[in-house]
């Protein structure tokens, strides 16, 4: 398999999920402004959409967006926990997860990074944002993760997307119970290998 990610974006999730599982894969890195990989080979050619994260499987398909790369690869590995089964009720609080995660918190930092958003515009937005960071605080007090109590697939993902705040000078400890679930998961191995292979990897500038 292949990951085609850009440092520092939404694609760490199924990068992190990869590690977690010990799934074998390839690492291509994007240049987002740009959209060309290694020898300038173009990125619209894998996924015209413009944006990663991208997996590649081994018969040349791709999959794109992000709940839906982080679910299958779960699948791949059923033993490990990271999803749980299909069909079954604790799947679709999964995906209510994972959706609300997409266009609540990704999607709700999504406008911060135009710099040129008008500032009553930015205001209205991270407003907006951090009212749901309310309801998440209040989701996760007194829990581990964001289902079941068992860390998976969406608490990869919510990882990534609030690691995003300290670029807006968005305090995480100002809600209650965030900046140690986001320890938490920060000091997990897989984590960690994740963080630095990306540090590592140079790739198209």
């Amino acid at each position: 398999m292949k990951l085609y990610y850009a440092p520092n974006a939404c694609s760490l999730a199924p990068h992190i999920v990869l590690r977690e599982l010990a799934l074998p894969f390839e690492l291509v890195r994007v240049n987002n402004q740009t959209k060309r990989m290694v020898d300038d080979a173009d990125f619209l050619a894998i996924n015209p959409k413009g944006y990663v994260a991208a997996l590649q499987v081994d018969d040349g398909q791709v999959l794109t967006e992000g709940p839906a790369i982080v679910q299958y690869l779960a699948d791949l590995r059923p033993e490990a926990g990271l999803a749980p089964p299909a069909g079954s009720w604790a799947r679709s609080r999964l995906q209510e997860w994972l959706n609300f995660i997409s266009t609540e918190i990704h999607g709700g930092f999504g406008p911060l990074f135009n710099r040129a958003l008008p500032e009553d515009a930015r205001t209205w937005w991270q407003a907006r944002l951090e009212k749901r960071l309310d309801y998440l605080a209040a989701a996760l007090r007194g829990r581990q993760a964001l289902l079941d109590d068992r860390y998976g697939v969406a608490d990869a993902y919510l990882y990534t997307v609030l690691r995003w705040a300290a670029q807006f000078d968005i305090d995480l400890a100002r809600w209650p119970g965030l900046p140690e679930y986001q320890a938490r998961i920060d000091a997990r191995p897989a984590v960690q290998a994740a963080l630095a292979a990306e540090a590592a990897d140079r790739g198209p500038q």
